[in-house]
């Protein structure tokens, strides 16, 4: 699978598997691979970080907000970072974020399958040296 395509100067100038900010353009996008979320994932996840009931009990979650089991945000989270880190673009210096937003539009159940896709609609050099050449 083809994660990112970069012009050849880009690809002649960056070490292997190595993006900086001067290779990336706006409009290209990113696709990770996917991961699939299961009942005893969703729990030993918010038995360990996020004990709500809604994510740790079905019968309890059926009498809440989201009507039946949903994995905490914090784990979906967590699993893109994951995707990103694994499967998303090779950043050099890897992903950090600074100033980010999360937001969380749907609940994600067992069975679903989460896979990160991005586009970039923007670049900026940071202040940071690690972030560009």
């Amino acid at each position: 699978m083809t994660l990112v395509q970069v012009s050849s100067e880009a690809a002649a100038s960056t070490a292997p598997q190595q993006l900086y900010l001067d290779d990336l353009h706006v409009g290209q996008r990113f696709t990770s691979g996917a991961h699939r979320l299961d009942e005893s994932q969703i729990k030993a996840f918010a038995r360990q970080f996020d004990p709500q009931p809604f994510h740790t009990d079905e019968h309890a979650a059926e009498r809440t907000f989201f009507k039946a089991l949903a994995a905490s945000g914090w784990h979906t989270a967590a699993i893109t970072m994951r995707l990103n880190v694994e499967s998303g673009p090779p950043l050099a210096g890897g992903f950090v974020g600074a100033a980010g937003e999360l937001s969380w539009s749907a609940p994600t159940r067992p069975g679903d399958s989460m896979l990160r896709a991005k586009s970039s609609k923007s670049r900026r050099r940071a202040r940071d040296p690690i972030a560009a050449r």
